[in-house]
């Protein structure tokens, strides 16, 4: 398999998400006529399903492949921040299958996102749970392996996790200390948690362990993707 079951909801959810999946016309466009016209119009008419799929499928395969060393058999319990739809999740699912899986989203679709990291709480975000919900069933996960937590309704999951992803949403669009005291109740001394930053240096003052796994230079502020595990107590 390499691409997912996408339904046109999904489709226009994941290039509201990501920008980048839309190709150079339809960015042409957006960027010609204004985000309202491009999300409310353009999405809904003018995409290609079948392409978006393939390209989320190898950018999501590509993410799994990064942190797939540091997933073992006995992880059972995932938990993600800002997945988006939930493709990485998919395809772990894929590759080991019965693990259960707990995403905190926010349900909500802003008229304009700010992109990239302020050290602020951000309140914009490109979600919906209903549609993130279909997609997962819809690619080969079962009701019982999901659960979704509406991140503004409060009742976070109080669990002790094995692996806690956040691509591109804590301490990137959101800043690290609005989940600092939530993520040592729901971790182990062995669990590990794997995000996206800018300051990947500054959080050896906050874990025993910290490795920089993938870099990238293509973005605005040239982020790092960092596994980290055991809080250092303070």
């Amino acid at each position: 398999m390499n691409s997912f079951v996408l339904p046109k909801k999904a489709a226009r959810l994941i290039v509201l998400q990501r920008i980048e999946l839309a190709g150079n016309i339809l960015k042409k466009i957006r960027k010609l006529f204004g985000r309202y016209f491009f999300s409310n119009f353009v999405t809904k008419y003018f995409l290609n399903s079948v392409k978006i799929s393939n390209e989320y499928y190898k950018i999501m395969y590509d993410e799994f492949l990064t942190i797939k060393k540091f997933i073992n058999d006995d992880d059972n319990l995932f938990l993600s921040i800002g997945a988006g739809v939930g493709g990485l999740e998919a395809i772990i699912n894929q590759n080991l299958p019965e693990k259960n899986y707990f995403f905190i989203e926010k349900n909500y679709i802003s008229k304009k996102v700010k992109y990239g990291w302020t050290g602020q709480s951000n309140s914009e975000a490109y979600n919906s749970l209903d549609i993130q919900k279909e997609f997962l069933l819809a690619n080969k996960m079962n009701d019982q392996q999901i659960n979704i937590i509406d991140f503004d309704g409060g009742n976070l999951p109080m669990k002790k996790f094995d692996i806690i992803t956040s691509f591109f949403s804590l301490d990137y669009h959101y800043d690290f200390d609005l989940y600092i005291n939530y993520l040592k109740k729901v971790s182990k001394k062995n669990t590990k948690i794997i995000f996206d930053t800018i300051r990947a240096d500054f959080f050896k003052k906050i874990f025993k362990n910290v490795e920089i796994i993938k870099s990238r230079s293509d973005t605005v502020h040239k982020s790092k993707r960092i596994m980290c595990s055991e809080f250092i107590e303070h």
